[in-house]
């Protein structure tokens, strides 16, 4: 079911693009986020627990990030996409174009979230750690404030995308 995130969101396109390389680009955050996290607390590389099981932790799922990539893509989609095509002079497909640039734009999103501590720990608390379902909720809801501060923007499950005023 295609949820629509403000009244304009009909640019299927790239949301189908968005969509197809959800995982790699999931993959992308998570390795990110695990250099991120080792880079700051342990610069040194000393090898403890907690850092090898960072290092050596390999998803078998990603779906605790769906929610994050969704609002995130939905984001994309609200600030750059047109729902008008334009010509590709090159031939090439817009599918493409829009990964590609989907791609640049999340990864570029990513390290500056990265810069951030409670990103960082929210991302690993849902995945690394498999916290529990409240405890998971919370970390997503961290996750989401962070994305409300950086981007100023809501997401309401009723009314979808809305700006939020400076303060």
């Amino acid at each position: 079911m295609i949820q629509k995130f403000f009244p304009l969101d009909k640019n299927y396109i790239l949301e189908e693009a968005q969509f197809s390389i959800r995982h790699s680009l999931l993959h992308i955050l998570l390795d990110k986020t695990k250099q991120a996290y080792l880079q700051r607390y342990n610069p040194l590389g000393i090898e403890d627990a907690l850092s090898l099981r960072i290092k050596k932790y390999k998803p078998n799922s990603l779906t605790s990030l769906f929610a994050l990539y969704k609002n995130m893509a939905a984001i994309y989609r609200y600030r750059f996409g047109k729902n008008q095509l334009e010509f590709l002079w090159d031939g090439s497909d817009h599918t493409i174009k829009y990964q590609d640039e989907w791609a640049e734009c999340f990864c570029a999103w990513i390290d500056v979230f990265c810069e951030n501590d409670l990103f960082i720990r929210a991302v690993l608390d849902v995945t690394v750690f498999e916290i529990e379902n409240q405890k998971a909720q919370l970390a997503e809801n961290r996750m989401n404030n962070f994305m409300l501060q950086y981007f100023e923007l809501r997401i309401q499950k009723k009314h979808g995308i809305v700006e939020v005023p400076a303060a």
